[in-house]
């Protein structure tokens, strides 16, 4: 009877020792080293691309460039940026506390083919926890983000949330809720608006506005400052500063040699385009990317709140804040 009692013993003691064991020496795993360095894409981009680490053990990453100036950051965190200067090393440390294929880039715009200069940390360890329903929402609606999607009845002047916002009483609470914002484009959102008794002496745009009311409601002051500081960074110099769609990258003499470009960035200015996109659509296409077109997948790079921060900076070229508005005014009919 003692034997037995000590066989089970003896396997119960197994079972939890071999993973403390594990954690232990994972924990006492030493610091690795690496040597990363960083060339404009059509010379190489990153060399070694393909890192590997373990959870809770420090990656020491040695950064140098050996052409022009590069930022070196880590998709999907808020670890800052770092710059990685010609001849100079700068050293940053990374420890991740979950396991994944995590994706490195270069921040500073330093070449036609700047978004190319990607790679991936591949992290092991214990595994995390799986998340439902953890696809990107274009995916779970089975949206196809290429087919067209023109909006066929557009304003005639520009929406205004202000003005919308004098109309709000009117508009049925279930056009606020986050769900109908993301699954509908503005153009949806103006038809069924428009068959609303309470909206019947409404003019057309009076319901536009009502519809960039609906928007502005949808999103902060905080994310579309988060949403703009994005664009800026990652977007302008393809589609512009204006969303126009003619960035510096687009109009350069060398922008389509060899970068994959196919087509002309998206016109955020395009109402008939814009007003025909639903969120969730806008979305799919950040996370994915231009199919053949040249645009990158930002799906590695942004979390899931800078993809929706940056869907609502987007509709602005279209429902314009005030602060848009004031800066498009001529001088002398700013007050």
């Amino acid at each position: 009877m003692n034997s037995e009692r000590g066989a089970r013993l003896f396997v119960i003691g197994l079972v939890l020792g071999l993973p403390l064991a594990a954690f232990a020496a994972l924990r006492q795993a030493p610091e690795r080293t690496i040597e990363l360095h960083a060339q404009v894409a059509e010379a190489g981009g990153w060399t070694p691309a393909d890192l590997t680490a373990q959870v809770g053990v420090p990656l020491r990453l040695r950064l140098t460039s050996d052409d022009v100036a590069h930022g070196f950051a880590v998709g999907q965190t808020d670890w800052p940026a770092v710059m990685v200067m010609p001849g100079q090393v700068t050293e940053t440390v990374l420890t991740f506390d979950k396991p994944g294929t995590y994706t490195f880039y270069c921040t500073t715009w330093c070449g036609p083919n700047h978004w190319r200069m990607r790679g991936t940390i591949e992290v092991t360890g214990p595994a995390a926890p799986q998340v439902a329903g953890n696809l990107p929402l274009y995916l779970r609606l089975r949206l196809d983000i290429d087919a067209p999607h023109q909006a066929t009845h557009l304003p005639t002047q520009e929406p205004s949330a202000a003005r919308g916002a004098t109309l709000a009483g009117v508009v049925p609470v279930q056009y606020l809720a986050p769900a109908n914002y993301s699954l509908r484009s503005p153009a949806q959102v103006w038809r069924a608006l428009r068959t609303q008794p309470a909206l019947s002496a409404a003019t057309d745009d009076q319901v536009w506005d009502l519809v960039a009311y609906v928007w502005r409601q949808n999103t902060t002051p905080q994310a579309l400052a988060e949403g703009a500081q994005l664009y800026a960074a990652n977007c302008a110099a393809c589609h512009n500063a204006t969303g126009d769609g003619m960035g510096v990258y687009v109009t350069s003499t060398q922008a389509h040699i060899g970068t994959g470009m196919t087509k002309m960035p998206a016109d955020f200015t395009d109402a008939s385009m814009m007003l025909g996109a639903s969120p969730a659509l806008l979305q799919g296409k950040i996370i994915r990317g231009g199919m053949g077109t040249g645009m990158p997948s930002w799906g590695p790079i942004f979390t899931e709140d800078q993809t929706w921060a940056l869907v609502a900076y987007l509709y602005t070229f279209q429902f314009p804040t005030q602060t848009q508005m004031a800066t498009q005014m001529p001088m002398e009919a700013q007050p």
